[in-house]
């Protein structure tokens, strides 16, 4: 299996971390699965460059795949049992597909290396890889989905560049090609393009039904498909436009070339769960509430974008709508609808700076993103916000925080000729500030490959 490459749209530095990682997941499978594997695939992060929490509400995002990630490797099992290994940390998970539902549709553990009391025994990765099986199991009756995976990762976890989204792909693009499920008739019906295939991702991670696909309890969390659809729609070198509810593709732009992004993670980990997945989730349930309010009175819409774009005064009637309201007021409505707004118009903006190479507008519009996140979404951490101020006081044109928030990492673009000392520059600012955050870490990420079939 050739190892990937400059060839798939890696920098030099890039691709020899991609064969270290590529030799660690081979040497992984061939020791706990006796053979060499049968397919591997390389599937990124995701870099979000504007559209804060406007996917799900069917809003623009600007997208673009990280270049890092996993690589998996697999080979198909005569058995009901997918035997998952972690070459990074060394951790093994084996679950018996037959076991893989329970009462409500929920998973019995169906684990060899854990207690069987139920799925709030399932944690961490774990817990994504058994909702990806089950989904399958229950989407795709009787599929052969028995397999040996392994695979790496230089994905910081927990780091807001969707590391959780990036493997329940592998695992679930894995299972798919292995058991053929893409010659299904229930595949062929519900899947006819790559972001559809995205789409579908998206629902196995939020458990919404996807065309006649049933859905079910996904892993908790009232996500959007942004993240998947750059992983898999993605390209190298580029960024792309799109909408959502479902994922539609607005636009491809290749990245300036004299424009490079730098990725800082803050240390502090942006986890979906407990009471950081009721915060991330009430940004989401805030949407549905307003969405909520406008199909009441107005004909019926499919997504809060639809509502807005309906009209030249949609966004006014609403706010007043919401102004006159005490319930809308007590969970400030007002303001998601206004970061919302401003947001979307944001991507469209950013589109344009970037097609013509104007850093400036391009930073004027992420300081207002960022801004809006602050004051609006409130999801922002001391951490996050200090890493935007120092990047621009280091001279950067543009930074933003991206992803859920809570926590996780901002993006700085700068030059081509500063690209190289910018990322120790950074963060030698930044871990003085504050002590204790040993996560902390930076790299050059233009954009990279989506997923990709090594094999």
């Amino acid at each position: 299996m050739p190892p990937l490459s400059s060839l798939h749209g890696f920098s030099d530095a890039e691709a020899l971390r991609k064969r270290v990682l590529f030799d660690l997941v081979l040497e992984t499978f061939k020791s706990v699965a006796g053979g060499p594997p049968e397919h591997a695939l390389w599937v990124p992060g995701r870099l979000e460059i504007f559209g804060k929490h406007t996917d799900y509400g069917g809003g623009h995002t600007l997208v673009a795949p990280v270049p890092r990630g996993f690589i998996a490797a697999a080979r198909p099992r005569n058995d009901a049992v997918v035997a998952l290994h972690d070459a990074s940390r060394r951790e093994q998970f084996v679950i018996d597909i037959h076991q893989t539902t329970g009462p409500a549709d929920l998973p019995s553990s169906g684990l060899a290396d854990l207690p069987t009391s139920g799925p709030a025994d399932v944690r961490g990765w774990r817990r994504y890889a058994l909702t990806v099986v089950r989904r399958l199991a229950k989407n795709f009756p009787g599929a052969a989905l028995g397999a040996d995976i392994a695979f790496g990762s230089d994905l910081p976890p927990a780091s807001g560049m969707s590391s959780s989204s990036a493997l329940m792909v592998a695992i679930a693009a894995t299972l798919v090609r292995l058991a053929g499920i893409e010659a299904r008739p229930e595949w062929q019906s519900n899947v006819v393009s790559p972001w559809d295939a995205a789409g579908y991702f998206a629902c196995i991670e939020n458990g919404m039904a996807f065309g006649s696909l049933a859905g079910d309890a996904g892993v908790g969390t009232h996500g959007g498909s942004e993240d998947h659809v750059a992983i898999v729609c993605g390209r190298a070198d580029h960024a792309s436009a799109w909408t959502y509810v479902p994922p539609v593709p607005v636009a491809e732009v290749r990245v300036p070339e004299d424009w490079r992004f730098v990725i800082a993670s803050s240390g502090v980990a942006a986890r979906k769960t407990g009471a950081a997945r009721d915060a991330y989730n009430n940004l989401a349930l805030t949407v549905g509430a307003l969405l909520q309010i406008w199909n009441t009175h107005e004909s019926p819409a499919p997504s809060l974008r639809a509502a807005l774009a309906s009209g030249p005064d949609a966004v006014e009637w609403l706010q007043k709508r919401v102004a006159a309201d005490a319930s809308a007021r007590a969970l400030n409505l007002g303001d998601r609808l206004e970061q919302f707004a401003n947001e979307d118009a944001r991507v469209v903006e950013a589109l344009r700076a970037m097609q013509q190479g104007d850093a400036t507008a391009f930073g004027e519009l992420s300081q207002a993103s960022q801004d809006d996140a602050e004051r609006l979404l409130r999801n922002q951490t001391v951490e996050t916000a200090a890493l935007v101020e120092i990047a621009r006081g280091l001279g950067a044109h543009a930074a933003s925080s991206f992803g859920a928030g809570f926590g996780g990492s901002v993006w700085a673009m700068v030059g081509k000729d500063d690209a190289q000392s910018f990322p120790a520059r950074w963060l030698a600012e930044y871990r003085p500030r504050f002590a204790g955050h040993e996560a902390a870490a930076t790299f050059e990420a233009r954009p990279g490959p989506p997923l990709t079939w090594i094999a």
